[in-house]
């Protein structure tokens, strides 16, 4: 009842009811009477799912058709039926046609052959069909948003679950299919891929996404800590722009499967990060001369038919750096060996500094040292060096893993700089200032590439100052 105040008092007007979820489904009907006569304009969908059927009802099925009848006469306006149950003959199922009838089938495993699907369901009358399935691929997104003909798309709900199937709960409703799910707003998700409703209104804006929008995104696995949605939104609302950005769970062996769903979304650009940005050079047509030296690109965009990519990490390492030293001639100690460190021993080479590269793989270590002409420290050897700044350029530490470090004693720096910026303030930054060290959040170099990326992929001058409210927010620092 206080969730279903709280969603009412912030806007929301169609709420689903889990009877099934509670301890006594039938007392779900008061609450459902309560409601209904407290804010009549109020829709309220009664769901009462079967154990056997993925939900928490284990009464028969006559009393499952009881609950939900008993909703109705408490006043629902829409009912939700499993397929398996609706589909048993002989059922009453009359008593529920009184209100909107909503067939429902959800298939937890994959996204399977829709077309069957369909015909399946539609041998049975309902107002709404509601088809949910789980992405295992980047493509399973297209198929989902594609699936019926867009006259018909009016009287279905098609979406798919899981983090990799999260766009679809996005672009839905733009493609003409009825409505979306999402959860109230003191709950994250009730369903894997599931955001708040909240989220999905005021994030992205779901109820502005046009037929037209652009959509851009960022790529990486795992993609949920990314704030890059959170910031390029908020800049595409400051500039008024028909765009969304979406996160794209893309694993490793799928990457090809995503650059051939871009083609038929579309998608204009996207951000790339841990652990595509080497490979995904492979599918690029046209690559910046820096970008292809560096051998990593974080930024890609689709102009005159080509995917172009360039690489903005390098502005989020120089910018935030030369603002605290003189980066000519100074002693700079990258940590890391992957496309980041990367792109940050190129820049920093380049603006003059002398270079010395470390990390826990040695072979890696030295393969980017012969490659780009800096010096190399095996990191057991690291503590008896001393440089002006270091640079680190690994994902430890890095949200779920917070607690982790590179360093382990001393930091060999008179400046800290972590290009992890979730979390805002990470182990190594902590130690650094217990340390009495200067320190540099990675949010800085987020917002330096970030605003590059904007600028790219827009073609209008990034609105910096809402952008990094956003990431501030998202961070959780306000």
């Amino acid at each position: 009842m206080a969730h279903s105040r709280r969603e009412i008092e912030q806007g929301e007007r169609f709420l689903e009811f889990r009877l099934d979820h509670l301890r006594d489904p039938y007392s779900g009907a008061n609450v459902i009477q309560s409601l209904t006569k407290e804010f009549p304009d109020t829709t309220i969908l009664a769901t009462c799912r079967r154990k056997e059927n993925h939900g928490g009802f284990s009464g028969s099925i006559e009393a499952q058709l009881n609950v939900l009848n008993a909703a109705v006469d408490h006043g629902s306006r829409a009912v939700d039926l499993e397929i398996e149950s609706a589909e048993i003959k002989g059922l009453p199922l009359e008593p529920l046609r009184r209100v909107s009838f909503v067939v429902s089938y959800h298939n937890w495993e994959s996204t399977p052959a829709l077309d069957p699907v369909v015909k399946r369901m539609t041998k049975l009358e309902a107002d709404i069909y509601k088809l949910v399935t789980t992405a295992k691929k980047p493509s399973d997104i297209v198929r989902v948003l594609s699936a019926l003909k867009p006259i018909a798309r009016s009287k279905w709900v098609l979406l798919a679950m899981g983090d990799m199937g999260f766009p679809t709960r996005v672009l839905a409703p733009s493609a003409g299919f009825n409505y979306t799910y999402a959860a109230p707003s003191s709950i994250e998700g009730t369903a894997s891929g599931q955001v708040s409703a909240r989220t999905l209104r005021h994030l992205y804006r779901v109820e502005k996404v046009s037929k037209s929008v652009k959509i851009y995104g960022v790529i990486a696995d795992p993609v949920k800590h990314s704030i890059s949605p959170a910031v390029h939104n908020r800049g595409f609302q400051s500039r008024r722009l028909d765009a969304v950005y979406l996160p794209f769970l893309v694993p490793p062996p799928y990457l090809r499967d995503f650059m051939q769903t871009c083609d038929t979304l579309p998608v204009a650009g996207f951000s790339v990060t841990i652990p595509h940005k080497q490979r995904i050079m492979r599918y690029l047509d046209v690559i910046d001369p820096l970008a292809r030296r560096i051998g990593a690109v974080n930024t890609v965009w689709k102009k005159a038919g080509k995917w172009r990519g360039t690489n903005t990490d390098i502005y989020g390492v120089t910018g935030p750096l030369s603002r605290k030293l003189k980066l000519a001639k100074s002693t700079v100690l990258v940590v890391g060996s992957g496309g980041a460190a990367r792109g940050a021993v190129f820049a920093l080479l380049d603006a003059g500094a002398k270079v010395t590269v470390t990390g826990r793989s040695p072979d890696k270590v030295k393969s980017l040292a012969r490659a780009t002409g800096a010096q190399m420290a095996l990191a057991e050897n690291v503590d008896s060096q001393y440089f002006d700044a270091v640079v680190h350029a690994t994902p430890v530490g890095m949200h779920p893993h917070e607690n982790a470090c590179y360093f382990e004693g001393e930091i060999p720096a008179d400046l800290v700089f972590d290009m992890v910026y979730n979390p805002a303030k990470t182990m190594l930054l902590a130690r650094a200032e217990e340390q009495g060290r200067e320190t540099i959040p990675g949010l800085e170099m987020f917002m330096e590439q970030a605003s590059r990326q904007f600028e790219i992929f827009t073609g209008e001058q990034a609105p910096r100052p809402a952008m990094e409210r956003a990431a501030i927010e998202a961070l959780g620092l306000t």
